[in-house]
């Protein structure tokens, strides 16, 4: 049930660009589609229809390796190095990070059409993921600068409910005001049985 009362949210405030180290992200980006490109390779040689080798997922279709491995490489870096240049983070990044490295993916075919088309592909689909949150269940409506932690707290407080309502809904197990005289009445009219109240102070 949505809250008929809901936090408005605060205005995103502008905060300062940190710089990025492009070049240890395109290490890691090249460990990462490298293993991806050693994974796709292994699959190729074991379909292949005659025994290569163990080798042969480097001899015969270690291509796939390499154009990955270029591919993870040049995007991370160049979507780094976009950002420190631009001093901002956003999409556009993104953007020229995605047509770079897509566009490696054609340089083997030596052909110009091919290095755009591949570029031009892969620049769109990463651009739409990161516009949309980076995340196939869309972007987050909060601001997504904060962690985790003050995510889930503006989250529990956009939802909170107000007491009555839960009151109304979970009984009064909470004992709001009022609850010993209304149990005092209940009591007394189902078994007959009267509850004086007792002070806690001493006379």
């Amino acid at each position: 049930m949505a809250n008929p009362h809901p936090i408005q949210r605060l205005a995103e405030e502008r905060r300062p660009f940190h710089p990025k180290d492009a070049v240890k992200s395109g290490l890691w980006g090249a460990l990462g589609f490298g293993g991806a490109g050693v994974f796709f390779s292994a699959v190729q040689n074991s379909l292949a229809k005659r025994n290569v080798g163990a080798w042969g997922v480097f001899t015969r279709t270690g291509g796939t390796i390499a154009s990955l491995t270029m591919l993870g490489t040049v995007y991370y870096f160049s979507k780094d190095a976009t950002a420190n240049l631009r001093e901002k983070d956003d999409t556009f990044n993104t953007t020229v990070g995605a047509f770079l490295g897509g566009a490696t993916i054609g340089l083997k075919t030596g052909r110009m059409p091919r290095i755009l088309g591949f570029g031009a592909l892969f620049s769109v689909v990463m651009t739409a993921l990161d516009y949309t949150g980076g995340s196939l269940r869309g972007k987050r409506t909060e601001s997504p600068e904060m962690d985790e932690y003050e995510r889930k707290e503006y989250l529990r407080k956009n939802r909170r409910r107000p007491i009555e309502e839960t009151i109304a809904d979970i009984g009064e197990g909470i004992q709001p005001p009022g609850y010993e005289e209304r149990r005092r009445e209940r009591l007394n009219q189902k078994y007959g049985v009267e509850i004086k109240p007792v002070s806690a102070l001493a006379d």
